[in-house]
């Protein structure tokens, strides 16, 4: 696969399949996932994939209360601002974010195969996230459609760590879950607001010095 068709089109994929992922497929994955920068080159991360039915169903009531806590808390303006303007494009966009979301919760114990990813002693991920970016590229690459979510790290953590057998005491930071399987959905380039509204260049609120109204990738699958 081109590396500019997997970088336009490697979006959230909630909805899936509960086909397995085979173990070659698999074991890509991760093979790709290491290659990715480590600072220092110390490698001070783990990954513990989870596809063991029993495993899941302790997991899927923690992961509805997660979700449903998001609601009430970080999203909650959001959703009421779409509620009381449900014709508004931000409003709809919000609701189409909230089902997919909500669609992961509901079948948390259907999807095949979930990537938790760990880094020690490094709140802030920048050990571990180019890996686990690099697990959902190579993943996309095998038709594999994945999403990365923290809720769990943020409102069931204790819980989390109990259930999956991490080691107290050595410094281990649930960073992520990501969910992995083959989607039902088409894939296709994200809708996102363009890189020269969100983007300055030497001091914030300066112009970027261009602008790209629209994707500047436009191969195959473009727009699927």
């Amino acid at each position: 696969m081109d590396v500019h068709e997997a970088l336009y089109t490697t979006r959230a994929m909630r909805r899936v399949r509960p086909d397995p992922i085979p173990m070659d497929a698999q074991a890509r994955i991760l093979d790709a996932a290491i290659r990715a920068p480590s600072g220092g080159n110390t490698q001070n991360w783990r990954f513990l994939l989870v596809d063991d039915p029993e495993v899941k169903g302790r997991f899927g009531p923690l992961y509805r209360d997660a979700v449903a806590q998001l609601w009430e808390t970080v999203y909650a303006d959001r959703l009421a601002a779409a509620a009381a303007a449900p014709d508004d494009p931000a409003s709809i966009e919000m609701v189409k974010v909230q089902r997919s979301a909500q669609w992961l919760a509901d079948h948390f114990e259907d999807v095949p195969l979930y990537l938790f990813g760990f880094a020690q002693g490094d709140p802030t991920g920048g050990s571990i996230y180019p890996a686990i970016w690099s697990a959902q590229l190579a993943a996309r690459a095998e038709g594999i459609g994945s999403a990365l979510t923290a809720v769990l790290g943020f409102f069931r953590p204790k819980e989390s760590l109990e259930i999956l057998g991490v080691p107290p005491g050595e410094g281990w930071i649930m960073a992520c879950c990501v969910s992995f399987g083959y989607p039902t959905g088409r894939w296709g380039v994200a809708p996102r607001r363009p890189v020269h509204e969100v983007a300055h260049r030497n001091r914030w609120g300066a112009p970027v010095g261009f602008e790209v109204s629209e994707p500047l990738w436009s191969g195959v699958g473009a727009g699927a």
